[in-house]
């Protein structure tokens, strides 16, 4: 509790002390005005001034003038215990919604706590704390063990585990070794790292985190729009109503003066549009906040509520539902064993950069001792030859077996197939795709369980590989060989095909995908830690690149959504309700402080349940692709 709650509270026990004590001395007259002025003065000289002071600038009609309008006629009228019970109950109400408040920023200001307090800089053999914008790109930092990784850099020293929770919302850490890149806000859990600084402070990931989180609620949902809108236009007309509810009756029909007055006064009490105003905000400010928790930065409330209306997801397929990066996914040997039909192809494409040379290598998990391999030689379009151990072997296409006369056989696997020959004799064929992420089956199966209608995948890569990738994880509908531009098209088709109220979901790498990003309803990016790109141009970011967090944002959104409209529906229909009975003198002061404070309480009470979200994980595969069985 915050030392302004902690001053507010005092006051609240304060006056209520007070009060009861006038209530229980048996006074009249100006000794019972004075002795219930003081508990008022105690417990509402805030809101007069900030009513007084609103009037100054023009800004009438707010519940700073309610509450003082009301307290103050109910002194007029002698009604001294409920005029100062009013402002108290006011009061415990504010306090309450100050508390949900702060405790909603406080939960996400300790989940995004990544900003660091310094760097450390080596200088005549000691380290040295300095602001971390202070450093200069290409200076060395280094981080112990137990720090916050600073500033994005490469590791040049030192191994270790590094916690990314606080950006992906994942328990288990990352392994670093020299040469892998780091981002800021991670913390460094185990060995001493020495890193290159890759980024100033201002261009760093926490950097550009903190201020995306920061300046979420500037961007605000419909329903919030709808509330500022109708808080503007909803005071003026309570408060018209008031008057013309303590004039019109007694002028019209007669009556007791003093009675329509304490209903008009009643009525305003009632009017507080407080659980409105302050609940619909909260309840969004509440699910970015849980979507943060679970490692999705969204940068409005106006797409948090887009999202909760999504009926058709579109995913690239490189880099977002694959992992973007080549390797062995079968290994199908001829007439030697598995084992060695990888080695003899990683023996033979040993000398190559080509990223397919390299997933053999890597697919091998051993030193290549190019002691064993000689005269080298690559045939553009077709393949390499080599000789290993003294035998002549090749490695390449269809085309390169036919040219050596090697009879082979094709794979029913989808993927790149490397074709072995020894000595001209075929060995074998090795099949290296882009892998699966090993979530993305349950993410589209998750999806079309929170209500999604259609799911599609528009790629650039052959029809082949589109289909087969499309099949394995269940995607609804598949388009291939698709250019940039003819992406933006399908996307147009789509959107044209979506019912009015529904919206449309792309989902990109951030990098090669921002005309259809900013094209679409919502653009969602896999964050890759933190990439700048998927940062600037996705309206949403899945910080650890799992397609399954999309389904954990869509039900952030959708529950998120269910909040704000249960509190706009309670909210308008208990105020609309207690309005007709105070009208009719059906409601007295203290059922009217139910209906303000009460409402508000309950309607932030709600609101909070926004805060708190759970994420379903996906377990990986036991297994590695790579090894497979299965026949070519």
């Amino acid at each position: 509790m915050s030392k302004k709650q902690k001053k507010t509270l005092v006051r609240i026990i304060l006056s209520a002390v007070l009060l009861v004590a006038a209530a229980l001395i048996p006074v009249g007259g100006i000794v019972k005005l004075v002795l219930f002025l003081i508990p008022y003065a105690v417990i509402g000289w805030d809101v007069l001034w900030k009513a007084i002071r609103n009037i100054a600038h023009g800004q009438v009609f707010d519940e700073n003038f309610l509450m003082a309008i009301a307290t103050v006629g109910a002194f007029a009228l002698g009604e001294y215990p409920e005029g100062v019970a009013v402002m108290l109950f006011y009061q415990v109400g504010e306090l309450f919604q100050s508390y949900a408040v702060g405790r909603s920023r406080q939960s996400i200001a300790a989940l995004m706590d990544i900003r660091p307090d310094y760097a450390n800089i080596e200088q005549d053999g000691k380290l040295v704390q300095v602001d971390p914008e202070d450093v200069a790109v290409g200076d060395t930092i280094v981080i112990k063990a137990g720090e916050k990784i600073p500033l994005d850099g490469v590791v040049l020293e030192g191994s270790s585990a590094v916690d990314t929770a606080a950006l992906t919302g994942e328990s288990l850490p990352r392994d670093v070794d020299p040469g892998d890149d780091v981002v800021s806000g991670c913390i460094n859990q185990s060995g001493l790292l020495k890193v290159r600084v890759t980024k100033v402070f201002g261009e760093s990931t926490v950097a550009k985190i903190l201020d995306l989180v920061e300046n979420s609620s500037s961007k605000k949902a419909r329903a919030e729009n709808f509330i500022t809108r109708f808080a503007r236009y909803y005071t003026p007309v309570v408060v018209i109503g008031a008057v013309l509810l303590a004039v019109l009756p007694p002028l019209l029909f007669g009556g007791d003066w003093s009675d329509w007055l304490q209903r008009a006064l009643i009525f305003l009490v009632i009017s507080c549009p407080c659980a409105l105003v302050i609940s619909v905000p909260l309840s969004f400010f509440g699910g970015i906040g849980g979507a943060s928790k679970q490692g999705i930065l969204v940068k409005g409330s106006n797409y948090l509520e887009a999202l909760a209306k999504t009926e058709t997801v579109v995913f690239d397929k490189t880099g977002t539902l694959t992992k973007g990066t080549f390797q062995v996914t079968a290994v199908h040997p001829d007439r030697i064993s598995k084992g060695e039909l990888l080695e003899l192809a990683a023996m033979a494409e040993s000398y190559s950069e080509h990223p397919i040379s390299r997933s053999l290598r890597e697919a091998y998990q051993k030193p290549v001792d190019a002691s064993r391999v000689t005269d080298v030689e690559e045939i553009s379009g077709h393949g390499v030859r080599a000789k290993v151990d003294g035998h002549d072997v090749y490695a390449g296409n269809g085309k390169w077996m036919d040219r050596i006369g090697a009879s082979w056989r094709n794979c029913h696997r989808t993927g790149t197939v490397v074709h072995v020959a020894v000595d001209g004799e075929y060995a074998g064929h090795i099949v290296i795709s882009d892998a699966v992420k090993p979530d993305a089956a349950a993410a589209i199966e998750a999806l079309k369980r929170e209500g999604v209608k259609k799911t599609v995948m528009l790629t650039g890569d052959v029809k082949a590989v589109g289909e087969a990738v499309a099949r394995e994880i269940g995607i609804d509908e598949v388009h291939a060989e698709l250019l940039p531009g003819d992406k933006v098209d399908q996307v147009e088709r789509l959107l044209k095909n979506t019912s009015g109220k529904g919206k449309l979901a792309f989902v990109g790498d951030g990098i090669n995908d921002a005309p259809v990003l900013s094209r679409a309803d919502i653009g969602i990016a896999m964050g890759g830690l933190g990439s700048d790109a998927a940062i600037e141009a996705a309206d949403i970011v899945l910080m650890d690149d799992k397609p399954s967090k999309l389904a954990v944002a869509v039900r952030i959104s959708r529950k998120t959504l269910r909040i704000v409209r249960q509190n706009i529906v309670f909210a308008l229909g208990i105020k609309l309700l207690f309005l007709a009975l105070g009208a009719f003198g059906m409601a007295n002061m203290w059922e009217a402080v139910f209906a303000d404070v009460g409402v508000s309480v309950l309607a932030i009470l709600n609101a909070s349940r926004a805060l708190r979200t759970s994420g379903q994980e996906v377990p990986e595969p036991s297994v590695p692709v790579a090894l497979q069985e299965g026949n070519g």
